[in-house]
């Protein structure tokens, strides 16, 4: 090895330098520890389009400096985003070393540290420490991820950083328990007052600002803790939560003004007919091609770009770092796509998971079915293209 290569190398692992998913120090550098075996080595060395079965696959590793969930996938022989998924993590989250990543699903599953969880009093917090990550901090206290991010006004895309403290309780109780603390509240706004949501709302801010809570908010919109709220919808912030007992009869209308739609120009409904045309091509259902145009509008607006986040190309923003092929393979539109469909004919064989490799994604909403393929940031925006993308399989198939 060069000298000045050494030396880069020790300066950032000295330094401690936080992993993002897939980093940029670990690519050119290749550390390989100085106790590796042989076949780790060779694991290690098979390159980020291959996967190498690990002789034997820990439950669990402890992140090292200059680590990226890639690497660490590669180097066990799993498939990137499964470690993301066992972990609650996406392709933008960020890793630190001393964090802890479950390497099972199954072990992802049980309880691993029951002893640790408790059952949080109304009002507790907790303070973020290096290597904490939303997911972890929720087991501990037994509530969930949704519920933290609502309780904090954070979205799946927030980094949280060491000492900042985080609520993690109070916001996720159901909402009989604020009807029966209401004589200690602050005094409710005045009856049917709404607020138009403004770009930058959350509705923890909006909650605040009208001194309520989150959960009276979910309680009188109809609202859950994954819910998404738009700039122009109106919230209620006020009254009687009688809403509630119609909005599971009327929860279908609220979606049809969040649904988009877009009329397509000529590269797009290219690559539209393209995607349908594969999808016809593997046999799969109309389902299948729907989610497979919806995907392909909210990452490329339908187009095969040559740039997008870190490294994300196509029509399907797929990245050459964490697997999806080489960035030429990721631009040709019919490959990518036949990646997306994933199955028996996946081009990229068993280095990524496509939609037909998710088991049971014909019963999951259409959006988490997306989702399931791309570990996005911003799960709920596949749904918003359902109803355009069956239309766009009428016009163009």
């Amino acid at each position: 090895m060069r000298q000045p290569l050494a030396r880069r190398r020790a300066r950032y692992l000295q330094i401690g330098v936080p992993a993002a998913v897939i980093g940029s120090l670990t690519g050119p550098l290749a550390v390989v520890p100085a106790q590796a075996d042989t076949a780790s080595i060779e694991r290690m060395q098979a390159g980020p389009g291959r996967i190498v079965p690990a002789t034997t696959t820990p439950s669990s590793y402890v992140v090292q400096p200059g680590d990226t969930v890639s690497s660490i996938a590669r180097q066990h022989g799993l498939r990137t985003v499964d470690v993301l998924a066992w972990n609650g993590l996406t392709w933008r989250s960020v890793i630190y070393p001393g964090q802890s990543l479950t390497l099972s699903g199954a072990t992802a599953a049980a309880p691993a540290a029951p002893v640790s969880v408790t059952t949080a009093p109304a009002g507790a917090s907790h303070v973020v420490v290096s290597g904490d990550t939303v997911f972890g901090i929720a087991q501990k206290y037994g509530t969930t991820v949704d519920a933290v991010l609502a309780a904090n006004g954070l979205t799946r895309a927030s980094v949280i950083h060491p000492g900042q403290s985080l609520a993690v309780s109070g916001a996720s109780i159901p909402a009989p328990a604020p009807a029966a603390a209401a004589p200690l509240t602050p005094p409710p706004p005045a009856a049917a007052q709404t607020h138009v949501v403004a770009a930058g709302d959350t509705l923890f801010g909006i909650a605040q600002k009208y001194g309520t809570t989150t959960a009276a908010l979910f309680a009188l919109n109809g609202l859950s803790s994954g819910s998404i709220i738009y700039p122009g919808q109106s919230i209620a912030v006020g009254g009687a939560p009688a809403a509630p007992a119609a909005a599971p009869a009327a929860a279908p209308a609220p979606a049809a003004p969040s649904q988009s739609s877009a009329a397509l120009d000529a590269e797009q409904a290219g690559n539209a007919a393209l995607i349908i045309r594969i999808g016809r091509q593997l046999g799969v259902s109309d389902r299948a091609i729907a989610i497979g145009l919806a995907t392909a509008m909210v990452e490329s607006s339908m187009r095969n770009l040559s740039w997008g986040d870190r490294d994300s190309l196509g029509l399907f923003q797929q990245r050459p770092s964490t697997g999806w092929g080489s960035a030429e393979q990721i631009l040709d539109a019919d490959r990518s796509t036949r990646v997306f469909f994933g199955g028996a004919g996946d081009p990229n064989g068993q280095a990524t998971r496509g939609l037909l490799d998710i088991p049971g994604w014909e019963s999951m909403r259409f959006t988490d079915a997306a989702q399931a393929v791309q570990i996005s940031a911003y799960p709920e925006r596949y749904g918003l293209w359902e109803t355009q993308a069956y239309q766009w399989l009428v016009q163009y198939g």
